[in-house]
């Protein structure tokens, strides 16, 4: 199959989020570029406060009264003084003395802050009753003796506890210091701006992570380092969640029971201002291993409801005195169906007597109303269908809706859902285990699809927790940050805004100097992982033979290989270990699978072909496969000093079913007795089979030629035993060949285009002919060259003379708006440039005719029917109506087609495990161009939240590949 010349273009979309949202109180306007760096290595004027100069650090006040998770937090402040400068700031909590001092507090817990307030020095409204909100302002002459003060002032614990680490963050001290590495950045001087900066509150309340699927990664790495998943441990994650201002945690809980493990643990959560919770499946605070070791009877609420209650209500009343969000209602044992099929309604009937029974026990133990207890009941595979069926829960209860566990929402609130004092939240996953496969090793998440998810739960509504599977915490350091970040102001990440994000981590991280090309490292790491992670790897996912698919994924991934290298070979020592962990290791170990599978995938096809090459390819492989474990002994062993051991313990090669293997397993791979005697068989583009053969199979044919997509295609000439080959070429004058050898074998690839100044206007055939005394084999050529008419009117379009069409959707050449509606770009967003999808994406559904359109000018050479592929986003419905796009060629009436065709008994359709795993999904239709030439192919919304990333027209059926075929250019 002719391949279009392809570009090594690497996309730098980079993606903005807003590291810290202040607040100027004079303007009372949230800032919408990033973060106002309000902490600066010299002074502007005489009004900043000096913070470290000569060798001095300003000292820190505090009230002794203040809550202990605040006064822990100041000693992190004072060691991040010293990871900085070398200084460490002494604490007081005495009166302030001294011209500067920096003075930290909750309001109504520190009595200088409130003097601060009463004498009007500091405007409490700015903070006073919001939820966990913080400013930071310098004060003049703030006590006798004082020139000035940096106050950091809090609405409550974790307002204070957020200023304080937002100071931290300024100095140079990232959050990920000690779960990635990152060194701190060192400085002699620095200085905060004077003014004023409030950090608003939080847009969603609860925002979290679960440590999932733990074993055998953190389990092993916690036992070594800690003894088991304990407070030793636990105080690191405590500590990393505040610093990204987290509040809520789901606990480890595979083989782990977080408040009997270590008696510690949620004591030591609450003194650290860390909102506990339990899974969806584990109900009132008791984890489900504490069912094991405990429980009396059956987990079955219909035949135990006097044992499930006495083992609720021993938790509710162990953890009543910390600050948790009670995970309410039921699942079966081991985070299955509670029940299989049955009587719908009885089923409903007896989830509702549950929450009832539940809520009896949270107002006899709790001592306050249970309406003001916060409770969530998580709406998780079949959970979601007792809803649907008109199961109630009470208003003040948390509807948490999940996503499909591959990071597609199910559900977004209704306008009666928004009504509910309790609201909406969302489970969203990083990792997962279970079906069409488990998906936990390195990071597969694509941070433009997490933005376009949660931006849609944020604006319908669910903005009452946000909590992410995360797995073992690591390799998902950058999808973290990005979920928690954008969970404290969703409406400050816009489409517009996302080109940041990555750019202010990899500065923060690295330092400026390679931190863009970094930026763009990590970019095109999650966009090529996610098309297809590792663990869905097989020798077939590319092609070997159609649109050089496997050559083009192997080259993109060693050119980002090589300029990760590069990056690392620039970068001071001190970097070396955090840029291994975030950036070298999760490239250089899936390009390591994507060889390996694509190595074994030519084995099998040399195999079949008769290639003496074949065993090359074994061997390849069998090096690869060792190559991988390598790596992962790199990072578990060497990286760090060995800090992380363990941590790559996942298993990702092998899988034959949705579980993990036990280990890694080598791919089956061929071995052939290659004969010493001379021999050569012929192999085309687009084609498994070989020549000459034995098979009734016709003669060989490259696909045809097209002067509107200037296209090359190649023909391999391969030995069949271990002596070199050789042969002659000969060809029509048009047709142009270049010879080159495969090294490390006896092969030769022989490049195939055309001379397109020697051929007139229209069809032409030839022939290649590869010949020595024994073997000839003939590869028929087909040419097509546009006639001055047909260039004319193609120009400006996407063009065929009969070989398929291909474009991004991103490339439309007019879009039309409706009412303030309009198809707008999401950069990043999937297999390439961007993603097309409707803002505002409240819109309601809209008929065709007055609807936003996407238009796009094409030139097919023929008449008659075509085919259209959309390839769209892998969402699934949350509407009742589906979620719905239209389509039309010249003016004929739009067809509309539905992403999701007919829902399976699980919720979700029968083609979701395939969109699961490509990560997409493709819709066709059918349609007529009624004569040769320019036509306009014209995409109408129906429904908002579609993502429109390309489109393919064709005549005939396509060839198989994963990626479908090569975007052709507007012709010239």
């Amino acid at each position: 199959m002719p391949i279009n010349s392809f570009k090594k273009s690497h996309i730098f979309f980079t993606l903005l989020i807003l590291f810290s949202f202040w607040i100027n109180d004079t303007k009372a306007q949230t800032s919408l570029g990033l973060a106002k760096q309000f902490i600066q290595e010299t002074r502007s004027n005489k009004d900043d406060f000096t913070l470290i100069e000569k060798g001095r650090a300003a000292n820190i006040f505090y009230d002794t009264n203040d809550y202990k998770g605040v006064i822990r937090a100041i000693g992190d402040l004072r060691d991040d003084f010293f990871r900085v400068s070398g200084l460490k700031p002494e604490l007081k909590s005495a009166s302030p003395s001294g011209k500067m001092v920096i003075l930290i507090g909750t309001l109504g817990k520190n009595k200088l802050i409130d003097q601060l307030i009463n004498t009007g020095k500091l405007i409490k409204s700015t903070i006073s009753g919001k939820w966990e909100s913080f400013m930071i302002s310098t004060v003049k002459k703030p006590f006798p003796g004082v020139d000035q003060a940096l106050v950091i002032a809090g609405s409550d614990k974790r307002g204070t506890i957020y200023g304080i680490y937002e100071v931290s963050e300024q100095l140079g001290v990232s959050p990920w210091y000690w779960w990635a590495d990152v060194p701190p950045k060192t400085r002699k001087s620095a200085f905060a701006l004077s003014g004023s900066y409030s950090s608003g509150e939080p847009a969603v309340k609860y925002r979290g992570i679960f440590i999932n699927d733990e074993a055998p990664a953190m389990t092993g790495w916690a036992k070594e380092k800690f003894g088991g998943m304990n407070s030793k441990m636990y105080t690191h994650m405590f500590e990393l969640l505040l610093r990204l201002r987290a509040n809520y945690l789901w606990p480890a809980m595979w083989s782990n029971a977080f408040n009997e493990d270590d008696p510690e643990n949620p004591r030591i959560a609450d003194e650290y201002g860390v909102v506990m919770g339990t899974s969806h499946h584990e109900p009132m605070i008791r984890a489900q291993q504490e069912w094991k070791k405990h429980g009396v009877g059956a987990w079955n609420y219909a035949t135990n409801p006097q044992g499930l209650n006495a083992f609720w209500q021993e938790g509710i009343k162990r953890n009543k005195n910390y600050e948790s969000l009670v995970t309410m209602g039921m699942r079966g044992d081991g985070d299955e169906p509670m029940v299989e099929g049955g009587d719908m309604a009885a089923n409903v009937k007896l989830l509702e007597n549950i929450i009832t029974d539940q809520r009896k026990i949270l107002t006899e133990n709790m001592e306050k109303p249970v309406e003001k207890i916060p409770q969530l009941w998580a709406l998780y595979k079949e959970v979601k269908d007792y809803y649907d069926f008109g199961m109630k829960v009470p208003d003040d209860i948390t509807l948490l809706w999940a996503d499909d566990n591959w990071g597609n929402l199910r559900h977004l609130p209704t306008a009666q859902e928004r009504k509910r004092s309790g609201g909406s939240g969302i489970y969203y996953h990083f990792d997962y285990v279970g079906a069409p496969r488990n998906y936990k090793w390195l990071n597969t998440t694509a941070l433009p699809k997490v933005w376009e998810q949660m931006n849609l739960a944020y604006q319908y509504g669910a903005n009452r927790i946000w909590v992410v599977n995360v797995g073992d915490l690591k390799p998902m350091e950058i999808p973290i940050e990005f979920f928690l970040r954008m969970a404290w102001n969703p409406t400050a990440m816009s489409r517009e805004k996302l080109s940041g994000f990555l750019l202010h981590w990899a500065t923060r991280e690295f330092g400026s100097g390679q931190a863009k090309e970094i930026a763009g490292l990590v970019s095109l790491y999650s966009k090529y992982t996610t098309r297809r992670k590792p663990e869905l790897l097989g020798p077939e996912t590319f092609s070997l033979v159609n649109f050089s698919e496997a050559q083009r994924v192997a080259m993109e991934w060693s050119t980002l290989s090589d300029r990760a290298e590069e990056v690392n070979n620039k970068l001071p020592q001190q970097y070396k270990d955090a840029f291994y962990q975030l950036v070298y290791y999760p490239i250089q170990a899936m390009k390591t699978v994507t060889d390996l599978y694509i190595a074994v995938g030519k084995n099998q096809l040399y195999f079949k072909q008769g290639r003496a090459a074949t065993n090359l390819q074994r061997n390849l492989a069998l090096h690869l496969f060792k190559q991988d474990q390598q790596l992962s002994d790199e990072y578990n062993l060497k990286m760090a000093g060995g800090k992380w051991n363990h941590m790559m313990d996942q298993v990702r090669i092998g899988y034959t079913s949705w579980n993990d293997p036990k280990k890694n397993i080598m791919p089956k791979t061929d071995e052939i007795q290659v004969p010493s005697t001379s021999g050569f068989g012929v192999a085309i583009d687009g084609s498994s089979a070989s020549w000459p053969s034995t098979s009734n199979i016709p003669a060989p044919t490259l696909a045809p030629f097209e002067s509107l997509n200037q296209s090359q295609s190649y023909i391999e000439v391969f030995a069949k035993g271990s002596a070199p080959i050789n042969f002659e070429l000969k060809s029509n004058h048009w047709i142009r060949l270049k010879k080159e050898s495969v090294p490390g074998t006896n092969d030769y690839r022989v490049l195939v285009d055309i001379d397109w100044a020697k051929l007139s206007g229209g069809k032409h055939e030839g022939k290649i002919q590869i010949a020595d005394d024994k073997t000839m084999v003939v590869i028929k050529v087909k040419a097509s060259k546009a006639t001055t008419k047909q260039l004319a009117e193609a120009k400006g379009s996407f063009a065929s003379l009969g070989a398929p069409i291909a474009f991004e959707a991103f490339q439309a050449s007019k879009k039309v708006s409706r009412n303030g509606i309009s198809w707008e770009a999401i950069p990043g967003y999937g297999r390439g440039e961007s993603g097309m999808s409707v803002f505002p994406v409240i819109s309601a559904s809209l008929d065709q005719p007055g609807a936003p359109t996407l238009e796009y000018p094409v030139f097919f050479a023929d008449s008659g029917e075509v085919k259209i592929d959309l390839v769209v986003g892998p969402s699934v419905n949350f509407y009742p109506e589906g979620l719905r796009v239209g389509i039309s060629v010249d003016g004929v009436a739009p067809q509309t087609l539905s992403i999701i065709a007919k829902p399976s008994a699980s919720g979700s359709d029968a083609s979701w495990a395939n969109a699961v795993k490509d990560n997409a999904r493709t819709l066709t239709s059918s349609h007529f161009f009624k004569v040769p030439g320019r036509h306009t192919v014209k995409i109408w919304m129906v429904d908002p939240a579609v993502v429109l990333e390309k489109i393919i027209i064709y005549r005939d059926k396509l060839p198989t590949s994963y990626l479908g075929p090569i975007e052709n250019e507007v012709v010239k």
